[in-house]
């Protein structure tokens, strides 16, 4: 049998897109490529979001080109938003690619390498609008109980440093009934947490005329028995309104979490940025949130050194910041990107001024995440156990997980071992500025998650000990990926 790697660049978004391409493959025969070893078939998703992207993908191919003349039969495939904005350009910069595909045909990928490979030549498809929702396609989830599930696609906003509306195209929204029943389906398999995911994940509902269909989704996936985690990124602060804090503060297993792009804390820069609202606007949600959920950890993405941006309007972005207080930041240097507007104005700004400021941002914020990671310490959580070993000392053996508030912990083991999915409970005694350590172990509960992961290693479950109450979910382990739908635009 022919094998097969998809290799994933980008947001959220994208990989949720990849585990729909692995699907896709096995349903047509291909088996995954064993580790260190070469695949017949070597998928790229990429990302379009930075100028680094195009760099790293054409580096990529470079690497493959050797392992293609020696191997004929090889097929590279390029897909995601690079290969929307670049299209045929692909082929002619990297004429042993085989197929290009789009965001909107992901669901062509295997007819497409059976049409080059049967032509014997590249195979360019990319459609100009989606025709079918992702979700419709198989899917093989890279987690037993952590899953990603998509309300909408695309989106309305006209950000001038962002390209991606133009390549996921207008938003469309699923239906309320359709993302729920996933969910249910998700919940049967022993997944516990779902993060719902949309470039404007609180848009959700302008497709079929209701602006409070998120928070009533929200409240939905707390009635659903045995989903222990709801998480949702990425929403936009211009359209977040009160019910969805009501939502999160009134529905147990909607996480006291936040992941809200703030981009610039300057007003100026913000309507340079066709970001429609202020930083007044922003500073007000997040108090309305923390006086409903003062426990609630925000997070943030911010962009240094957007054309015409001033000292005074990096001054500002500190000072929001500041105020803010946000568990960590996801902060990116501006980058051209050919087919903005962005890319064209007038005072772009020098790379070793945007440098500096970001290094001072990221000082600032680092500072920020271990005063805050500090309150954590001598707290009790409970951790959702992710896949891999934790943080490594010579005296005690760790593992890793995710707290209800998305915070990293590196744990220490009891007398027994917990599977990834299990929960644990701890206690903190350490803060360090990204993530925390407990090297108390309180208490384990194994988990519907944690027999599902069991069974996919080939060992039967080990029923003593479970509690399924209410199994949990758990939110893989870090992922290489930018933290938002589409991180710096949404």
């Amino acid at each position: 049998m022919r094998t097969y790697q998809v290799r994933t660049y980008g947001c959220q978004m994208n990989v949720h897109d990849s585990e729909r391409l692995s699907g896709l493959l096995e349903d047509a025969g291909y088996v995954p490529a064993p580790d260190g070893e070469t695949a017949d078939v070597v998928v790229f998703n990429t990302c379009a979001v930075r100028e680094n992207a195009d760099n790293r993908l054409y580096g990529n191919l470079g690497h493959l080109r050797p392992a293609k003349v020696k191997n004929p039969d090889m097929q590279i495939a390029v897909g995601g938003c690079l290969a929307q904005k670049d299209q045929g350009e692909i082929v002619r910069k990297a004429p042993w690619v085989d197929v290009v595909f789009g965001t909107h045909n992901i669901g062509s990928l295997p007819v497409l390498l059976e049409r080059a490979r049967i032509a014997g030549e590249a195979q360019v498809e990319l459609k100009e609008s989606l025709e079918v929702f992702p979700s419709t396609l198989p899917t093989k989830r890279e987690s037993p109980y952590a899953a990603w599930v998509s309300v909408s696609v695309g989106c309305n906003n006209t950000c001038t440093f962002c390209i991606v509306p133009a390549l996921r195209g207008k938003e469309k929204d699923r239906r309320p009934g359709d993302v729920l029943a996933e969910v249910q389906a998700l919940v049967q398999q022993g997944v516990l947490e779902v993060t719902l995911l949309g470039q404007n994940v609180n848009t959700y509902g302008v497709e079929f005329g209701d602006r409070l269909a998120f928070g009533k989704l929200l409240r939905a996936c707390g009635d659903i028995e045995g989903l222990e985690r709801v998480r949702f990124t990425s929403p936009h602060p211009a359209a977040f309104t009160d019910d969805v804090i009501a939502a999160m503060a009134e529905t147990p297993n909607v996480m006291h979490q936040l992941h809200m792009p703030l981009q610039s804390g300057s007003d100026r820069v913000l309507k340079a940025m066709r970001r429609s609202y202020r930083a007044e606007r922003y500073l007000g949600i997040i108090e309305r949130v923390r006086a409903a959920m003062p426990d609630a950890a925000i997070s943030t993405d911010i962009i240094v050194g957007f054309p015409g941006e001033t000292e005074e309007d990096f001054q500002a972005t500190l000072d929001v910041v500041r105020q803010s207080r946000f568990a960590n930041a996801f902060t990116f240097q501006y980058s051209i990107r050919p087919g903005t507007p962005a890319a064209t104005m007038a005072d772009q700004v020098p790379k070793g001024v945007v440098q500096e400021r970001y290094e001072r941002l990221v000082a600032l914020q680092e500072e920020i995440s271990w005063e805050e990671n500090k309150k954590q310490v001598g707290r009790t959580l409970e951790v959702l156990v992710a896949e891999g070993e934790g943080r490594k000392d010579e005296a005690t053996r760790r593992l890793s997980g995710r707290a209800a508030d998305n915070r990293l912990v590196h744990f220490a083991v009891g007398d027994e071992t917990p599977r990834p999915g299990d929960m644990v409970t701890v206690e903190v005694t350490y803060a360090a500025p990204h993530h925390l350590v407990a090297d108390r172990a309180l208490g384990l509960r194994r988990t519907r998650a944690g027999d599902a992961w069991q069974a996919r290693q080939g060992a039967p479950a080990q029923a003593k000990g479970v509690s399924l109450g209410m199994p949990s979910i758990g939110r893989p382990a870090p992922l290489p990926v930018e933290p938002s739908g589409c991180a710096v635009t949404s």
